[in-house]
């Protein structure tokens, strides 16, 4: 069924603008998948923060064109789907790796990240890394373990010095003592 021209400007529109939005861009090639295994993807995706379409080749190349994105031509043959990561391209990436899995049918053929290409191999190493709030959680232990640390080093001599105390205190207030 054709649609409108008008209807493929909104498309190309909303497409424009979500390519504008995202931090990465994850194209897939599928053959012989039902709409059942799609709608799982789709769902897994949205979930981890992006949206996952089925794409004509000529409506991607143009939207990319319009974005100044340089696209491999192999990129857009046979059957496209385009995934857009909003918030975390790995956590996007790792909902999209985790839907096809076992699914010979699915297979990613690339994407990008910052207006750079990315090849299959690069997409999969960005489904390895963990989450954004791991990351986050990473990065925050190692910013306080050096503070930690000197927290316990100034209170050391004091701790110290207390303990002395306390065992004299228990000393002195012991029944052998009087």
């Amino acid at each position: 069924m054709a649609i409108s021209k008008q209807r493929k400007e909104e498309v190309q529109a909303l497409y424009a603008d979500w390519l504008k939005r995202s931090e990465a861009v994850i194209l897939v090639e599928y053959s012989g998948v039902n709409m059942k295994s799609l709608d799982n993807i789709r769902a897994k995706i949205r979930e981890a923060g992006g949206e996952f379409h089925v794409i004509k080749n000529t409506l991607a190349r143009r939207v990319f064109a319009e974005n100044g994105m340089e696209i491999p031509q192999d990129y857009l043959v046979k059957s496209t789907a385009i995934s857009f990561a909003f918030t975390d391209p790995a956590s996007t990436a790792k909902a999209l790796t985790d839907a096809t899995k076992g699914n010979e049918f699915v297979k990613v053929k690339g994407g990008f990240m910052g207006g750079k290409a990315l090849d299959a191999a690069q997409v999969k190493m960005l489904s390895d890394m963990p989450p954004l709030p791991v990351m986050r959680a990473t990065l925050l232990g190692v910013l306080q373990a050096p503070a930690g640390k000197l927290v316990r080093t100034i209170a050391e001599p004091a701790r110290g010095l207390a303990a002395v105390v306390q065992a004299f205190t228990e000393k002195s207030g012991s029944p052998a003592a009087a």
